[in-house]
């Protein structure tokens, strides 16, 4: 059912690098028991990575077109350029959908976002429904934000206001500050007073009484997730955050760039790759597809930090070139050449 009104219902889900955005986006769709989803994936970075990883789900009630990748920059920083003409052509489908969801990069700050939907062209057709955060369970247990935060301690011992001027920290600290519902992931990795210290940790920046649902693999009930009809445009001004009264914020402080790799023999040949550079470099997140000899299916690879998970997801299409790709994200000042050298191989 829609949200009143007859507008769409709207769900926001963000979350820092790695945290399992794209995991938890396609369990729901994978679980919409028939209801028609489509999906606004905003990347950081050259390549749609992460609508290339829904896309290739295969899913009856959420088809490729359903499925709208805007890769040119932060949603929250381009919301007139890009975020009102992707609910445009959204609401163009026909069938009409019945929930949307925008997955937003692990760099952007919800609550631009959730403001532009105050606009009249767009309040009067969607609602946003509720802003999901997804947290790393893990890194937070281990008293991080991320799983790789050797960058981030450089940074911080070299400066001395510390938090305030510490965009990761205050990135994560904003998306939880916006949320209506915090999923803390990967808790298959954690064991109880882990998960104590990682909901601690969270529940610090949580300003009202937010509930955390712990999940493995992203695997959340859509009943929790969806439905929860907030109507949060109404109350997103109220949720205050570090970039409060900016006009604009960038991202100044992240590098990104796309290595093409050609076919390797094996998986783990790739993954010690990935886990090479990512000690060596100031490499937050690697992910991305690469083609394996005598293989029909391509090899999704993804990595936080020198953490690295792959397998097979879809085969490649006819016409498909068998090229991978991967995109590299990190701290500003990356050397691009000896990273591409080192994954390339």
């Amino acid at each position: 059912m829609n949200a009143p009104l007859n507008r769409i219902p709207c769900t926001v889900v963000t979350g820092f690098l790695g945290a399992g955005k794209t995991t938890l986006i396609r369990h729901l769709l994978q679980n919409a028991n028939g209801k028609r989803i489509a999906v606004v994936v905003n990347e950081f970075g050259d390549v749609g990575i992460d609508g290339e990883i829904l896309k290739g789900c295969g899913i009856e009630d959420c088809p490729e077109e359903n499925i709208v990748e805007l890769a040119n920059g932060c949603i929250c920083c381009t919301v007139a350029d890009d975020f009102v003409p992707a609910i445009d052509q959204i609401l163009a489908r026909k069938p009409a959908v019945d929930h949307i969801l925008i997955e937003t990069s692990g760099l952007a700050l919800p609550k631009p976002l959730v403001q532009a939907f105050q606009w009249p062209s767009v309040k009067s057709r969607v609602t946003v429904d509720g802003v999901v955060a997804v947290v790393d369970g893990a890194a937070l247990a281990d008293g991080m934000v991320a799983s790789d935060m050797d960058a981030l301690a450089a940074q911080r011992e070299a400066d001395d206001q510390l938090d305030h001027d510490d965009p990761i920290e205050e990135v994560f600290e904003d998306q939880v500050a916006c949320a209506d519902l915090v999923i803390l992931s990967k808790s298959d990795l954690i064991d109880a007073a882990g998960r104590e210290r990682a909901e601690r940790t969270v529940n610090a920046h949580l300003p009202r009484a937010v509930k955390i649902v712990a999940a493995k693999e992203g695997q959340v009930d859509p009943a929790i997730l969806l439905g929860l009809g907030l109507a949060v445009e109404d109350q997103i001004d109220a949720r205050k955050t570090h970039h409060d009264g900016l006009d604009d914020h960038d991202h100044d402080d992240f590098d990104s760039f796309v290595v093409e790799v050609g076919a390797i023999a094996d998986p783990s040949e790739i993954a010690a790759r990935v886990a090479a550079v990512a000690e060596k470099e100031n490499v937050l997140r690697v992910k991305g597809f690469v083609p394996v000899d005598g293989k029909p299916m391509r090899l999704l690879v993804q990595a936080v930090g020198a953490r690295v998970n792959h397998y097979f997801d879809r085969a490649w299409a006819p016409a498909e070139e068998r090229l991978g790709r991967l995109v590299v994200i990190g701290e500003k000042g990356l050397r691009q050449d000896a990273i591409t050298a080192a994954l390339a191989g």
